[in-house]
């Protein structure tokens, strides 16, 4: 009798399910062996959301990167049905160029949202020299697929409006997908809805500070 895979990840949409979804769609890597996974971060905290959001828990590793020589963290792990239902949602090896939709609930979307920006997002502000205490913000998705980081902006103006504008960064071959300051002020607070979502603290403090500048909240 054929042994039955072992399940280790509950396919069960949640906001923290959909949080774990956004981070591996920018720092997960599936395997072509439709089993394992590698999920790698600079930052040791994600990778301990990204294990709770799963219910998993495995050994963190450390790795060189070859490209900038930063040690970085990261874990494997292995789960055949969690691959065949990421692959079913539009993930898949070798995903970084070619990725595409991803096919989230609407509810959890902000959710995948924040995951997908504490993954491979930034955010960043400064005065505006041109004019008197003019404080600017943006916030930023990345990708090197364009197909993807347009689903992303099409979504976005169907949920709340908002337009941004893409650049290229041809040095990186990456898109950026740039809202700034009022249309950020839109999507920030979908992104945190409340003061208990899961994320990448640095990053939320980064936001929070520069709000506060500003004289807003989320």
């Amino acid at each position: 009798m054929p042994m039955k895979p072992l399940n280790k990840v509950k396919i069960k949409w949640s906001p923290e399910f959909a949080y774990a979804i956004g981070l591996l769609v920018t720092d997960g890597n599936l395997s072509p062996d439709g089993r394992h996974f590698d999920f790698t971060s600079q930052d040791k905290e994600q990778l301990l959301n990204f294990m709770k959001c799963l219910g998993i828990k495995v050994k963190i590793g450390y790795k060189i990167s070859g490209y900038t020589g930063k040690r970085s963290t990261h874990i494997q792990f292995g789960d055949v049905n969690f691959y065949k239902f990421l692959f079913q949602i539009g993930l898949m090896p070798a995903k970084t160029k070619i990725i595409s939709k991803i096919d989230i609930p609407e509810n959890y979307f902000f959710d995948f949202l924040r995951g997908h920006h504490d993954g491979d997002g930034t955010f960043f502000s400064y005065w505006d020299p041109r004019w008197k205490s003019s404080f600017m913000f943006y916030t930023v998705f990345i990708s090197a697929s364009k197909k993807h980081i347009d689903w992303i902006r099409n979504k976005l103006f169907k949920l709340l409006r908002i337009k941004g504008h893409i650049t290229r960064d041809s040095k990186k071959s990456v898109y950026q997908l740039k809202y700034a300051k009022t249309e950020s002020l839109k999507l920030l607070p979908k992104m945190y809805y409340n003061s208990k979502v899961i994320c990448l603290s640095r990053k939320r403090f980064k936001i929070e500070k520069a709000l506060k500048i500003a004289h807003k909240t989320l």
